[in-house]
């Protein structure tokens, strides 16, 4: 967690950095806090990201709501300065994004709105759902060789959850992966079902299926929708033939999220496969404001996600006759 990068004594509120002393001859690590203007702090850390291309440059939004204060900053240049002027930036904007029952002004980056600007790969949108995936994603940003704008979607709920941790060996290892298979083995030709998530929903979903004791869905979860791995996903559903059902699961509403976007992709890739999508209904607001109502709502999700399946509702419907 980076809002604990500077440590403070509380004898004599000297500060100190552990970022600042890995090793000898490392490169700088500075932390600042800025004003609560965000089209503000984003334009300078975007012009700060221009002079600067070999840094890691990072602005986080306290929720990722509020980038809305910045949107002029995201449309006029993050997002199309490069097809504009030809200017390239590496910023990173890690906009904290999950529904975790807080309110309709702290659940939502809105980051349908990013995939509706991506295009020509002006844009990278992830939701890494490990701290080893999230190391991983920091690190590309700075090693490999070209620079696009970085939108790093992270639940907040991650920071505390103990299922979601990595080995020291996974972060010392390996690196960013855009697609992650099922963490269970499964009996790939039993798999009728395949559910695609992103984010925390991913923890529920699997929670759900070991109470359920479902050896025939499988859960897979996208890492990065910008540039969507089309190739990854294709190989992760022919390792699963006899699924006939994809299902996109998506915490935001039906009008957010990434439903529209991926939703005709996975069709695409599997033509003769039903493909439907649980999320919440269409609204205004990103949430609700009721944390009891955020609580059924959520559980009803997770239900919906396991429903019948095909087969299932036929031979249903044939007793009922």
């Amino acid at each position: 967690s980076q809002r604990h990068a500077v440590l403070v004594a509380q004898e004599n509120e000297v500060e100190y950095a552990p970022l600042e002393h890995l090793h000898d001859g490392q490169g700088r690590f500075r932390a600042f806090d800025s004003p609560l203007s965000e089209a503000a702090a984003l334009g300078f850390e975007y012009g700060f990201s221009l002079d600067f291309p070999d840094g890691l440059v990072c602005w986080e939004a306290q929720f990722g709501d509020f980038v809305n204060g910045a949107q002029v900053l995201i449309d006029q240049f993050i997002s199309s300065a490069e097809d504009k002027w030809r200017r390239l930036s590496g910023l990173v904007l890690l906009l904290p994004h999950g529904f975790e029952g807080q309110g309709p002004e702290h659940s939502s980056a809105r980051f349908g709105r990013f995939l509706r600007l991506a295009a020509e790969d002006n844009l990278q949108v992830c939701q890494p759902s490990t701290p080893a995936q999230y190391f991983h994603l920091l690190r590309r940003q700075v090693v490999r060789r070209w620079r696009k704008p970085l939108v790093v979607l992270t639940p907040k709920s991650l920071l505390r959850l103990p299922a979601a941790r990595s080995a020291l060996d996974e972060l010392t290892r390996g690196r960013y992966q855009r697609l992650l298979a099922d963490p269970e083995p499964l009996d790939a030709g039993a798999v009728r079902r395949v559910l695609l998530c992103s984010g925390k929903i991913v923890y529920e979903l699997l929670a759900e299926r070991r109470r359920r004791g479902d050896r025939r869905t499988a859960v897979v979860r996208v890492e990065q929708f910008y540039p969507l791995p089309e190739g990854a996903i294709a190989e992760a559903l022919t390792a699963t033939p006899g699924a006939d059902e994809l299902v996109w699961v998506q915490e935001e509403p039906e009008n957010m999220g990434g439903r529209d976007f991926l939703v005709p992709r996975l069709r695409a890739a599997r033509p003769r496969a039903e493909v439907r999508s649980v999320c919440r209904a269409e609204s205004a607001s990103p949430a609700t404001g009721s944390h009891r109502a955020h609580v059924i709502e959520q559980e009803q999700l997770v239900r919906r996600a396991f429903g019948p399946l095909r087969e299932m509702d036929a031979a249903h419907r044939g007793a009922e006759r």
